[in-house]
């Protein structure tokens, strides 16, 4: 099968399209003609050599894809040959083929496309299970006020949406007016362009003092001391990403004078059963607002497998609004 291969850490250039087995499907998995996948951050780390996959997953980039299913695993009920899905993966979505396990499926939306659809199991997944799952303590209830970070970003974009369908007030930072202007046709109340305002003092001023229930933090270390100083009482901050540093300084006092609390998670590396609980969670709340048109996968660009390279390049650059999906055929 073709796949983006990567001959040695480094920047963009180092990924090609080659050839590469074609896996088989264990016990408990499903094999998919891959229809398409889309970019993560994390597949940027993974190709510069800062993050290695798990033990047993494919070491060929991608964390999730849309196709058919070409074959079913001993053991695998509930789908059959040739069933729309996408899904959720440990690596191994820049392929024409990828196994998965089945409990890590989802059908697609009614009335979206395959190649829409590979740009939501990642973001859908981290947002449900970050931020709307009323089992993580950073959980967003209905009403409340929140603040997502990168609000243009694949994570941003879906955030805002399913946050505002919950009918909360949804702030957010971008870097420039096209960005700005998407976020608020996402449905934010209040985009705030973080290269030349402080978010603390934008929505302090914007609420009135109150600031915000819950913060849904891409950046790390960085905003960490103005995440807490923008919360509520009772506030939580959401941690998912670490482009700003994995180390920081956080105020013990101030975390306790607000009785507040920091959750901090990543995905890819949850063991399977709690993998299957996030899907089928995902599926089962954020899948209806999809089928309705309340929320939506923004696609800045669709590109060819063989544009791997390209697509890094525009994911570095922060050029983008929304996802990049990388499509087989």
């Amino acid at each position: 099968m073709k796949a983006v291969l990567a001959c040695e850490p480094g920047g963009p250039d180092v990924l090609s399209l080659g050839e590469a087995p074609d896996p088989s499907p264990a016990a408990g998995e499903v094999l998919l003609d891959v229809a398409a996948t889309a970019v993560n951050r994390a597949d940027l780390l993974q190709r510069a050599g800062k993050y290695p996959p798990p033990a047993g997953a494919s070491p060929i980039l991608g964390l999730e894809c849309s196709g058919r299913i070409a074959a079913l695993g001993e053991g695998v009920t509930g789908w059959q040959v040739g069933d729309e899905v996408c899904a959720l993966l440990s690596g191994g979505g820049y392929a024409e083929r990828v196994c998965v396990a089945a409990v890590q499926l989802m059908r697609v939306p009614a009335g979206l496309d395959l190649i829409s659809a590979a740009a939501l199991p990642e973001v859908a997944c981290t947002v449900w299970s970050m931020v709307l799952d009323s089992a993580p303590a950073a959980a967003l209830v209905p009403g409340e006020s929140f603040l997502v970070h990168g609000g243009s970003s694949g994570i941003g974009t879906m955030a805002i949406q399913l946050a505002a369908a919950q009918g909360c007030r949804v702030f957010t930072t971008a870097g420039s007016a096209e960005k700005l202007a998407a976020c608020r046709e996402l449905g934010a109340e209040l985009a705030i362009n973080y290269r030349d305002s402080d978010f603390v003092e934008v929505i302090r001023a914007h609420t009135e003092g109150a600031g915000v229930d819950v913060v849904l933090d891409t950046i790390g270390a960085k905003y960490l001391p103005g995440n807490l100083d923008v919360l509520a009482t009772g506030g939580r901050i959401a941690v998912i990403g670490l482009l700003g540093g994995s180390s920081g300084t956080l105020s013990l006092a101030a975390l306790m004078a607000k009785r507040a609390t920091v959750h901090a998670a990543a995905l890819r590396s949850r063991p399977l059963e709690q993998k299957a609980a996030i899907v089928a969670g995902t599926e089962a709340h954020v899948w209806p607002l999809v089928e309705a048109g309340t929320v939506r996968p923004v696609v800045h660009q669709v590109l060819a497998l063989a544009q791997a390279a390209d697509a890094h390049r525009i994911v570095e650059s922060s050029a983008h609004i929304g996802k990049l999906v990388l499509a087989t055929g």
